[in-house]
């Protein structure tokens, strides 16, 4: 039997908070879709996608706000988001920012495909598509407006201006009144009934830089980096190895580093790093192992990051790759390593 489609409870528990923010009965929520906050309290909960699907239109109504999935971006604060708003934080533009954000949701969502597409209309820019990809969504509308709206305002929080699409596309049928659609996704170019979600960004768009860092946040990398380089031998003299695993802990920041990376930064040739690490018995890629492993282990000690932020903060595009990189490397799983 195939597993039900899942989520991070955390997207469930936030559905919650907003919807009691604004009025609703969030104790009467959770027993009319039979869910219990306790039981998906730690960072690795996940509850089945048929579950938030059962309580959109209850909170649709509980609120008294028939546009309640359109203005649920207004209502989070983007800077409190944890990983994922650290590494988009500390991207140079908008567009990198972008490029990061479908790679994590790749890793973090089964329900809803984020990925880009080239924008030819607009030379230079890009289609942001939103694929539901979940047969246990059955209320699409709701879904895509409150992931739009999400999206564009985190957008606004990181670029600190309001961001215009060129366009939009809506893969369901147009509604009677548009104007909430307009003022929310911030442009009158709404196509509605199209084959696929989609906001256009131009070329000027993507290149905004995001002018701030969240220093909070900050720590979640740079701890770990300290730590783990501290354990490198500390001769005046560091071997070829160690200043390999020393650039890769400074690089790898969501996304494994090259081989290519890390010579430039040595100022060596890719053909003279391999050759210079073959002669003292090492791999560009056993030292890049090396380095997620030790690293995995302490972040797995971090009770507030779930095994898929591990993933992604280690580069892995997959969970499950990662989880079979850690069983590899420990003879555990990471959950098992965890508990």
């Amino acid at each position: 039997m195939t597993p039900p489609d899942t989520l991070a409870a955390s997207s469930l528990n936030l559905l919650l908070w907003v919807a009691g923010q604004h009025g609703a009965d969030v104790p009467a929520l959770c027993r009319a879709i039979e869910f219990d906050p306790a039981t998906a309290a730690g960072p690795d909960a996940r509850v089945p996608i048929a579950t938030i699907q059962r309580l959109w239109p209850l909170v649709m109504e509980a609120t008294h706000d028939p546009h309640f999935d359109l203005h649920l971006g207004g209502s989070i604060n983007f800077a409190t988001a944890g990983t994922l708003a650290y590494v988009l934080m500390h991207a140079p533009t908008l567009g990198a920012a972008i490029t990061l954000l479908c790679r994590y949701q790749d890793v973090a969502c089964q329900g809803v495909r984020t990925y880009q597409t080239p924008a030819p209309e607009w030379p230079g820019g890009t289609w942001l598509n939103l694929e539901l990809t979940s047969s246990a969504i059955v209320h699409p509308q709701y879904v895509l407006n409150s992931e739009l709206s999400i999206y564009l305002a985190a957008f606004a929080t990181l670029t600190a201006q309001p961001i215009i699409p060129k366009a939009v596309r809506l893969a369901y049928p147009r509604p009677a009144e548009t104007r909430e659609h307009e003022q929310t996704l911030g442009t009158t170019k709404l196509e509605f009934d199209a084959p696929l979600t989609q906001i256009a960004l131009d070329e000027a768009t993507l290149a905004l830089p995001i002018p701030y860092a969240n220093a909070a946040l900050f720590p979640l990398f740079e701890q770990h980096a300290v730590a783990l380089l501290a354990r490198l031998p500390t001769s005046q003299l560091p071997t070829l190895a160690e200043q390999v695993r020393g650039e890769i802990v400074r690089l790898l920041k969501g996304e494994a580093p090259t081989l290519a990376a890390v010579a430039d930064c040595l100022h060596l040739g890719v053909r003279t790093l391999q050759l210079k690490l073959k002669e003292t018995g090492h791999t560009y890629q056993q030292l890049l192992d090396a380095v997620r492993s030790d690293l995995a282990q302490r972040h797995l000690h971090e009770p507030a990051l779930s095994i898929t932020d591990i993933a992604f903060l280690l580069g892995y595009s997959e969970t499950s790759v990662f989880v079979r990189s850690f069983k590899k490397w420990t003879g555990q799983t990471p959950g098992a390593f965890r508990r």
